[in-house]
């Protein structure tokens, strides 16, 4: 067995597990199996496997949206904002983070990044949609729209359709440059 070079690879593979085998899947063998390494290996850079899956999702939160949100903020226009986000979104790993979601179901600290992800991805469309369309609740309405696009596609059991979910997202941003978002009343 070989060693690792970094914390990283840890992430890495649990994230592939995820993505592959669900919460369920995600076992202290299968890990150090994938990468080669001994439990030795892994106790050297995690003092606990609940140490470990807390740095997971922290690592999860911080590279799949914090530095996303991050990233995109430099950029002045919204509406690139908004199409940044959304490329974003479709490159996700989805299962990953289908099995995070429903992991956060029992697990409570997993249940509170997972909110957090949820609010702030929220929080960033909201924002850049507030400046396209100058209207609380449509911003609302919209940034609604494109987290429940997201979520859906995720847990929904039917086999990945990439080039759907795309097509899908498309019709989220004709809805935007055309106005039809104008027709919403605020407060309703």
């Amino acid at each position: 067995m070989g060693d690792v070079s970094s914390k990283e690879s840890f992430f890495e593979v649990g994230l592939d597990i995820l993505s592959d085998r669900g919460y369920g899947g995600l076992k202290l063998a299968e890990i150090c199996q994938r990468l080669g390494v001994t439990t030795g290996s892994f106790y050297h850079y995690f003092s606990s496997w609940s140490a470990y899956t807390q740095q997971l999702v922290a690592h999860w939160r911080e590279d799949m949206t914090t530095k996303v949100v991050e990233a995109v903020g430099a950029e002045p226009d919204p509406r690139k904002r908004i199409d940044s986000l959304i490329q974003t979104g479709l490159a996700l790993p989805h299962g990953a983070e289908a099995a995070i979601r429903a992991w956060s179901s029992i697990e409570p600290r997993v249940h509170a990044v997972q909110a957090a992800v949820d609010s702030q991805r929220f929080a960033t469309v909201y924002e850049a949609a507030l400046e396209i369309l100058h209207s609380e609740r449509q911003a609302e309405l919209f940034a609604g729209w494109a987290l429940y696009l997201l979520v859906g596609y995720e847990q929904v059991t039917m086999p990945p359709d990439a080039g759907g979910f795309a097509w899908i997202v498309a019709q989220l941003l004709e809805a935007l440059d055309s106005g039809r978002f104008s027709s919403v009343p605020d407060g309703q």
